[in-house]
């Protein structure tokens, strides 16, 4: 399996498509791992150089000692891409992905093509909420979400109808490490960019589900207004549009990076 060392950190990534073509970067969700890409590695792989990574505490990728920073996410990207010698790449990520994705715009837009932020928001939920889960889950473990996640990440309709797929991502949420899971909390938590979105230098596609609870279009459409020249679009998903919805996803993202 393909590791990089990142300072302290060691992170598991896969590379998948042509190996001349340009490389677009996949960041997943908090609680999910690399294999949530699973329905764009064979669109995506046609025309790009597809490489995901499990975030630090996330799947294979090591668990450095928390809590994080959006800096600490960021900073993995930039090295990630460093290590593998990628002096630009595409980039998108949904939910926590989506927030790294902000932090380069901001950031590190030299290093980026375009950018796609996907279920996202410039300041996701309260600290209140996210210190109510966090202590939940030092208590009960992953356990003690996961229900509630499948419930938010896919409608009503999505999970009567393909019990299969909900139930391989909430396997994937169970077995994501408790610490790995807090300290990315933390890095979700504490930062705030509803000042800073303005500042994304990259061209940005903004990806919003219309039955999404946790980052609701509302927040698509704040990002859509502040980011410059940004586009928008809506599916007819919850929060992981790239799995409800993934033929339109995957349609959207391969015509704006076109």
């Amino acid at each position: 399996m393909p590791f990089v060392e990142i300072a302290a950190d060691r992170v598991h990534y896969q590379l998948d498509g042509p190996e001349d073509a340009p490389t677009i970067a996949l960041s997943n969700s908090l609680g999910a791992t690399l294999s949530m890409w699973t329905p764009q590695v064979a669109p995506f792989s046609r025309t790009f150089r597809v490489l995901r990574y499990d975030t630090r505490g996330h799947g294979l990728s090591a668990a450095p000692p928390g809590p994080h920073t959006m800096e600490d996410l960021g900073g993995d990207v930039i090295g990630l891409l460093d290590a593998l010698k990628i002096e630009r790449a595409h980039f998108c990520g949904i939910s926590m992905g989506g927030v790294i994705g902000l932090w380069l715009g901001i950031h590190a837009a030299d290093r980026l093509n375009r950018l796609v932020v996907c279920n996202t928001a410039a300041r996701v939920g309260t600290v209140e909420a996210w210190n109510s889960r966090m202590t939940a889950v030092r208590s009960e473990g992953m356990k003690a979400v996961a229900p509630g996640l499948m419930e938010r990440w896919f409608t009503t309709s999505f999970r009567a109808a393909n019990a299969a797929i909900v139930e391989s991502v909430r396997q994937m949420a169970l077995q994501t490490p408790v610490d790995g899971y807090l300290a990315c909390c933390a890095a979700v938590r504490d930062v705030d960019l509803r000042d800073q979105v303005v500042q994304v230098k990259a061209r940005t596609l903004v990806i919003s589900g219309a039955s999404d609870a946790v980052t609701p279009p509302a927040e698509g459409n704040f990002l859509a207004e502040k980011i410059p020249n940004a586009r928008y679009i809506e599916l007819e998903a919850a929060h992981l549009s790239n799995v409800e919805a993934a033929a339109k996803f995957n349609d959207a993202v391969l015509k704006f990076l076109s």
